[in-house]
């Protein structure tokens, strides 16, 4: 098999039949080199073993490409990632990456952290849990609005992204950090810009042009909230820095950039794979619907491993010469741990492209492990348990609209039927 052509994931075609791909290539082998459209080799990460080892192992595996290169191997890894691109959309996309890179996913440690610390508060379980009305309340809330609307225009379709699965997690994620209700429709517009830009993929002035403005509301929101600060999220990150933090203007917008876009998109593909997961699998359905509560919790960590919200890590770096998984993987080479694959490999479950919600429990990677786990998940979880459940009393009926093979994935990082 010739790996490089089988398994293409810059090809929106391509994820329609991924997994039996990843499958196949598993078995032959689990670290496998790809090159991106612009030329750049990569290693793909497909074998669990191997992924849990790329992920935990930040002695050997670096977030931050920027502490693995010498300075002239980080001007050849610019020149080569950036180099394909107009010399004004060149330096855009480097300014634009710097921006956007200084956060929990793109450091190490220390300085990972240090700003793992300043947020992890906000995320604890016990927090979360007291977040479940208010949750509950705006699921209720926008059911009642669908099902108004329903039954006025007399149109039984609905886009269940659109209409249920995006308001719900961006509204709570806004909340948190205290952004105006009239700004946050247009997060939709600036996190698709975000999860589809590629630079390796050629240009998109469409896509930078709303990544500055994102940037400048960014820069804009804090201004404002330095002046009047509030009793939230995006208030106490601005308070941390001004008692010595040492949070720095970008790295406070890698942080609300990251909160923002991980804060509602993982818990969009949760409930939008989660429910193509049901339809595609009818008795999982059924048996969902004649007991939601009990079946909640195993339902959502299912999802999580059968169609999970992320498909592929960010990149990390080899900090050395080293072997894995039968590969010689050079210094500073970049590798990407494709998440959904890992999580299909027979080592970590039996039959593992059978969708069970009464599976026991897996320790899947849907939120990755080690330091760079979620720091959302238990958000994100909640979310799912309210969600899916509240869905499904209020429309017992619900089918897709179309078949499921007319459905088209979106080409991102992050996965979202």
């Amino acid at each position: 098999m010739d790996v490089a052509s089988a398994i293409n994931i810059f090809d929106p075609a391509f994820k329609a039949n991924a997994f039996p791909v990843y499958a196949r290539v598993r078995a032959m082998e689990t670290v496998t080199r790809l090159h991106a459209p612009n030329g750049n080799p990569f290693w793909l990460i497909l074998g669990y073993d191997v992924a849990q080892t790329v992920l935990k192992d930040h002695r050997r595996f670096a977030n931050d490409y920027r502490t693995v290169l010498t300075e002239e191997e980080l001007k050849a890894a610019n020149d080569a990632y950036y180099g394909h691109l107009p010399a004004e959309d060149r330096e855009d996309a480097i300014a634009t990456d710097r921006l956007f890179s200084d956060h929990l996913l793109g450091v190490d440690p220390p300085q990972h952290s240090r700003l793992r610390k300043l947020v992890s508060q906000s995320f604890t379980p016990k927090f979360v849990e007291g977040l479940w009305p208010r949750i509950q309340q705006l699921a209720d809330t926008l059911l009642d609005d669908l099902e108004s609307h329903l039954n006025t225009t007399g149109n039984r379709q609905f886009d269940l992204l659109e209409h249920y699965a995006f308001p719900l997690p961006i509204t709570v994620i806004s909340e948190m950090l205290g952004i105006p209700g009239e700004d946050r429709d247009r997060f939709r517009q600036w996190s698709n810009a975000v999860l589809e830009l590629n630079p390796q993929a050629g240009t998109n002035p469409e896509a930078m042009e709303s990544l500055g403005a994102f940037a400048f509301y960014l820069m804009r929101l804090a201004n404002e909230k330095r002046q009047t600060p509030g009793d939230d999220l995006f208030s106490g990150l601005l308070q941390a820095e001004e008692e010595g933090d040492v949070l720095s203007e970008q790295e406070l917008i890698a942080m609300i950039f990251l909160l923002i876009v991980a804060g509602h998109e993982t818990t969009v593909n949760l409930i939008g794979n989660g429910m193509l997961a049901f339809f595609e699998h009818p008795d999982q359905l059924a048996l969902f619907k004649a007991d939601p509560q009990r079946h909640i919790k195993p339902a959502i960590e299912e999802i999580l491993r059968f169609y999970g919200p992320v498909e592929m890590s960010l990149a990390r770096y080899a900090r050395e010469d080293l072997v894995l998984g039968g590969q010689q993987i050079r210094r500073g080479e970049p590798l990407n741990v494709m998440i959904a694959a890992a999580d299909r490999d027979p080592e970590l479950v039996d039959n593992p492209e059978r969708f069970d919600i009464t599976r026991a429990a897996t320790r899947h990677l849907g939120f990755g492990t080690g330091n760079h786990a979620c720091l959302g998940a238990p958000l994100a979880r909640m979310e799912g348990q309210i969600a899916l459940p509240s869905l499904v009393a209020r429309f017992p009926e619900i089918r897709l609209a179309a078949a499921p093979k007319e459905l088209v994935w979106r080409l991102t990082g992050i996965t979202a039927a």
